[in-house]
């Protein structure tokens, strides 16, 4: 019998660095598991580049890839979502949609790396610092036995794997 898959969607405010990063990993780590997505509160046009460029340069496939509204996850026809992770303050703060089926919800703040200032070399390290933060947190979270936690067992484990 197949294992049950499971819809995670990563959250952030302009879904273009953050929340993609997390979205391609859980895409290519949970993949017999796990359906990944990303949204933000106010997206901006396209994916950040140096995000792009990143994944590309892991050997992640970007062509999928896009900014989007979280409003495309409380339509009728949005898959029913199991987990919703925000990986940014600010959308961690932002009064959320309400989100059919009650997924279960947690905060993985990470450092924006868009908002690192100076030469390309410096943006680039904070890219790769988040990538690895959220490698590493999303390698945790797919290791969990989920069929076997209760949702209070579950939530404290999600807490956890936040505040590595």
């Amino acid at each position: 019998m197949a294992e049950r898959l499971f819809n995670a969607l990563f959250l952030c405010t302009g879904n273009s660095a953050r929340s993609i990063l997390a979205e391609a990993l859980l895409s290519r780590l949970g993949a017999e598991r796990f359906r990944a997505f990303s949204a933000g509160s106010q997206p901006k046009p396209q994916p950040h580049p140096l995000a792009l460029d990143l994944l590309r340069e892991r050997g992640h496939d970007v062509s999928s890839l896009r900014s989007k509204s979280w409003d495309e996850f409380v339509l009728p026809s949005a898959p029913a979502l199991d987990f919703v992770f925000s990986v940014c303050d600010n959308a961690a703060r932002e009064a959320c949609p309400v989100w059919p089926g009650q997924p279960i919800t947690a905060h993985w703040g990470i450092e924006d790396p868009a908002a690192v200032a100076g030469d390309e070399a410096g943006r680039r390290r904070a890219f790769r610092r988040a990538y690895a933060e959220l490698e590493a947190r999303i390698e945790a979270f797919t290791s969990l036995p989920l069929e076997e936690l209760d949702r209070v067992s579950l939530l404290s484990q999600l807490r956890e794997i936040g505040e590595m």
